[in-house]
């Protein structure tokens, strides 16, 4: 049994007690070959919850400080989050989006699914805010289909991203695969780029329901 399997098959039952998971819309990813789930970003607790509702093991891009924690909490973190499918990146460094997109690339090259957040960072408020283009770059560079995911109500049971969260009932919404071959060879173009990535994120905002921000998360902290 893998390491995704053992996590799953002991955690899985008191991570659904906990958080009552209500998918919507799973049938649309499909069975096999490359795929990126592209969604919103409200708490912590969503890397965890999106692995649990999903039936192919998500790979996705966590902060190196997940796996290099210190003592037996360190440790057990560290086998957690790298079980189910998170690798770590240290995405603080001036080649840190180049690491993360060129780790993307190759995940799906591998014919896996990449999951991503292209906010880039949790929504400060509970709001949806821009897109950043490595989603487009990725499904331009590789082909994959784009299928797009909302988490609503996590950002209840973990408010701020901190602390235990507490239990109650989350939805996750996939939508139908978007795919975007007319672009082939397009994906240096930043008005490609940007016009993908808006698809992309048009759509998550019509699962999610949340109110759209013009501007980056990273700016609207920043403020």
């Amino acid at each position: 049994m893998s390491r995704f399997a053992l996590i799953k098959a002991v955690l899985g039952p008191i991570m659904r007690l906990m958080f009552r998971p209500q998918v919507e819309g799973v049938e649309n990813i499909p069975g096999d070959g490359p795929v990126i789930l592209a969604g919103n970003h409200l708490t912590f607790i969503d890397s965890m919850v999106l692995p649990l509702v999903s039936k192919r093991q998500v790979f996705f891009i966590g902060k190196d400080e997940y796996v290099t924690g210190k003592g037996v909490k360190g440790r057990l973190m560290a086998w957690f989050f790298t079980g189910v499918g998170m690798i770590p990146v240290d995405r603080d460094g001036a080649s840190g989006g180049v690491a993360a997109l060129m780790t993307g690339r190759r995940i799906l090259e591998e014919g896996r699914i990449f999951g991503i957040y292209p906010e880039g960072t949790r929504s400060p408020d509970g709001r949806l805010y821009r897109g950043r283009t490595g989603i487009a770059r990725l499904t331009l560079m590789t082909g994959a289909p784009v299928v797009p995911f909302a988490m609503i109500g996590t950002d209840k049971l973990q408010p701020g991203g901190r602390g235990i969260p507490r239990p109650g009932r989350v939805t996750v919404r996939f939508g139908e695969p978007m795919e975007f071959s007319r672009y082939d060879g397009m994906d240096r173009d930043r008005y490609v780029l940007r016009a993908v990535t808006d698809s992309v994120m048009t759509e998550v905002m019509r699962l999610s329901g949340q109110e759209y921000v013009d501007m980056y998360a990273t700016k609207a902290k920043a403020a």
